[in-house]
């Protein structure tokens, strides 16, 4: 008997909480598991195709902006039809719908927490705490992807421990992976130069903080002739504010050294073509795309947020546990100085950023392999299961 899991989701598009939910679909054994994806908004068909299963169905309850009531109904009406074993919802907009699951009577109802939203940067949100706790009382299980998270959810919400699962994101180290320049996508322009590229992979929103990245780069530019001569800058993502960053590259005369091509599905070839990920998230889970290219052999820059001190190893971490080794810097939330610090840094140093890299490469086969992640889903879904069973 297959278990039959219905996550529930704001929408389906790119997005690192979306590709988590692809890898884990996809690497789940179609022989114990299938899925249905109930978006509350909307969902981009090109991306659904990346879930390789075929035992998927994807369904939208159309929601209207605002509180949208009838939407509860319809999701009631589609759970009671579904007939899931298990519901988990993913953030705070789709944790209201497990009272709809709860209704349905779902026997396991699991909710995910992925990090903040700009509106809430560090879950202080009075209202979201309340409603929060309003629905622990439904909720059976909770998952973390960060230690930072697992705090909140016990000591700010007052979830007890044993009902938090702590769940990091895995990746592919066969599907990323290093690779030479030579062979990567990047634009010709770029793959055929020696220059030093600074990258960034996320959809362009103000709570992942690209504008930081632009303004630093171009900021470096017209301070440093030789950082200008031989860096470039790649940023990937579509979203509302790319034309304007596109526009203030181009006006500062770095349009021919920079490259912005919205949203790409060749992220893994991609990737390895860069010499420097960079993350100046505001707000941070833990970071797919900072996964994506340490398995890639990148060194990262990244915004102290979040979960990113949990991904990156900094030489000051390496001094205080020893055995963690270096795999990049970190520095303080929107602080452009510390940002263009580092990068300049990099331009300066290039030697160093091979063995950060070869560290970063080593970070992620050893602790965050996309099988441990699939694992422990795995063990939650099923034990949960054989509980309700028994």
């Amino acid at each position: 008997m297959t278990v039959h899991v219905c996550h529930i989701l704001w929408s389906f598009r790119t997005g690192g909480l979306e590709n988590g939910v692809v890898n884990l679909i996809n690497q789940l054994k179609p022989d114990e598991f299938r899925h249905s994806i109930i978006c509350l908004t909307d969902y981009d068909p090109a991306y659904f195709q990346r879930i390789t299963r075929q035992n998927v169905q994807i369904y939208c309850l159309n929601k209207r902006p605002g509180h949208d009531i009838s939407s509860f109904w319809r999701c009631f009406k589609l759970i009671r039809q579904l007939k899931p074993d298990v519901c988990h919802s993913r953030n705070l907009a789709a944790m209201e719908y497990q009272l709809p699951a709860t209704l349905a009577r779902v026997p396991q109802r699991i909710h995910g927490e992925h990090g903040w939203d700009l509106t809430d940067l560090a879950g202080q949100n009075k209202k979201y705490v309340m409603l929060k706790r309003l629905f622990k009382a439904i909720i059976q299980r909770y998952i973390s992807l960060s230690r930072e998270g697992l705090n909140y959810l016990q000591q700010r919400i007052g979830v007890a421990a044993e009902r938090i699962t702590l769940i990091c994101n895995g990746v592919d180290t066969e599907r990323f992976q290093p690779a030479t320049r030579a062979t990567s996508t990047l634009p010709a322009i770029l793959a055929e130069s020696d220059r030093l590229i600074f990258g960034s992979v996320g959809r362009i929103a103000a709570v992942k903080n690209q504008q930081l990245l632009v303004a630093a780069y171009i900021a470096l530019c017209q301070q440093h002739a030789t950082f200008k001569a031989n860096t470039a800058l790649v940023i990937i993502g579509d979203g509302p504010t790319q034309t304007e960053l596109q526009q203030q590259l181009a006006t500062a005369g770095l349009a021919d050294q920079s490259w912005l091509p919205g949203d790409r599905s060749d992220i893994a070839t991609l990737l390895p073509g860069l010499s420097v990920f960079v993350l100046p998230s505001l707000a941070e889970g833990i970071s797919n795309t900072i996964l994506e290219a340490m398995a890639c052999g990148l060194p990262v820059i990244a915004s102290n947020v979040g979960g990113n001190p949990e991904l990156v190893s900094t030489e000051r971490k390496d001094a205080e546990q020893p055995g963690t080794e270096p795999t990049g810097w970190l520095f303080n939330s929107n602080n452009q100085s510390q940002l263009q610090q580092l990068m300049l840094q990099c331009q300066q140093a290039p030697a160093r950023l091979k063995i950060l890299g070869d560290n970063a490469r080593a970070c992620a086969e050893q602790k965050f392999s996309l099988d441990t992640m699939v694992s422990a889903y795995r063990r939650l879904y099923l034990d949960n299961n054989k509980q309700q069973e028994g």
